[in-house]
Order: structure tokens, then C-alpha cells, then sequence
């Protein structure tokens, strides 16, 4: 886990540091993206997301994340749903290096556990649904045909079902990460 999260850092560090200077007007690229997360998909999970860029310098979207694959996706997530607002800071039109705030819907199954007689324990499955804030930051890349290139990065906390204590392995940090393919219209 930490080799991946040092490679996911410099990765970005390295593709940040390339920052382009040719300038793409609103003409030019749209207002609408659409974009899937390519790295979830290898792993069994599908992310689409759309975005809608409301200037320059800003943009409101939405992302869904459903995995499919649970031999190859070993997680608790059901889902989530996530809207998010951005704020850009580099030269191209809603491109470049960005901060984003997002809320998080999530649905998770956590495993539970309660003492019986002998001293055994009683397991069961139970899914929780829970709300989150949090933050997060990346880099978009475009090109004049409207491909687009994303990296991105979240931690947030979940506001709710935080202080039950019977759920075995309930950690309240959510992450969002991300390799985003796709196309400004």
C-alpha cells in the first residue's frame, strides 16, 4: 500500500511539473465532459463521471462508482455517488492544476460481530449507508481534439454512524483516486 501511494505521488509530481502553456479558449473546448476512471475499470470497478464547466477557472460534476469484479476488487464499498466542485489554476480553460471539494454518498458492508454463549461470536453482514465531506487535488490535461487527461486524489470523513462501535473493521476516511480518460465537447 505504501509503494502504491509513493508511486501515485510522484507520478503526479512528474506530470505536474510538465504544466502546458498553450492556451485553449472556451471556443475551442466546450463545457462538458465526459470521463471514466480507467485504472478502477482494470481492477473490477466501473466510475464514469460528468462535469460541466461553468468558467475558466471553475467546474461542478458528478462521479458513480460501482464495482463488478469481487474476485479482483477486494472491497466493502456497495457504491457511491459523488458530486464535486473544482477550482483551476492553470492557463488553459478549466485545465490544469486544481483543488476540489466534493460531498460523498457511499454504501458500505461491514462485518459484525456480537458475543453469545460459550464465547463464541455471532457474525452477520450489514450494510450502512453513510454521508461524507471532504477534499481533494489533481491535475486535467487537454488536448485541441478535446481528449482529456486527469489524476486526482481525495481523502474525506464520513459524518455519520461514526461512533458505533460494533462494526469490526468501520474505519469514518473515504478516499477518491483517480486515472480519468475523456473527451470535452
Amino acid at each position: 500500500m505504501k509503494h502504491c501511494i509513493f508511486g501515485f505521488l510522484t507520478l503526479f509530481a512528474v506530470m505536474g511539473s510538465q504544466a502546458q502553456s498553450d492556451s485553449i479558449s472556451k471556443k475551442d473546448s466546450g463545457n462538458n465532459e465526459i470521463k471514466l476512471n480507467a485504472i478502477m475499470l482494470l481492477f473490477g470497478a466501473f466510475e464514469p463521471s460528468y462535469e460541466y464547466n461553468l468558467s475558466e477557472s471553475s467546474s461542478v460534476g458528478i462521479s458513480l462508482f460501482i464495482p463488478f469484479d469481487d474476485d479482483n476488487f477486494d472491497t466493502n464499498i456497495n457504491y457511491y455517488i459523488s458530486p464535486y466542485y473544482r477550482i483551476f489554476f492553470g492557463q488553459k480553460y478549466a485545465a490544469g492544476f486544481f483543488l476540489e471539494g466534493f460531498a460523498m454518498v457511499n454504501s458500505i458492508e461491514y462485518e459484525y460481530y456480537s458475543p453469545s454463549q460459550g464465547g463464541n461470536y455471532n457474525y452477520w453482514e450489514k450494510d450502512v449507508t453513510d454521508f461524507a465531506l471532504g477534499f481533494g487535488l489533481g491535475g486535467k490535461w487537454i488536448t485541441r481534439g478535446g481528449f482529456v487527461f486527469e489524476v486526482s486524489g481525495g481523502i474525506g470523513r464520513n459524518l455519520f454512524n461514526t461512533n458505533d462501535s460494533d462494526y469490526y473493521d468501520y474505519s469514518p476516511i473515504v478516499g477518491k483516486f483517480g486515472f480519468n480518460l475523456g473527451f470535452r465537447f
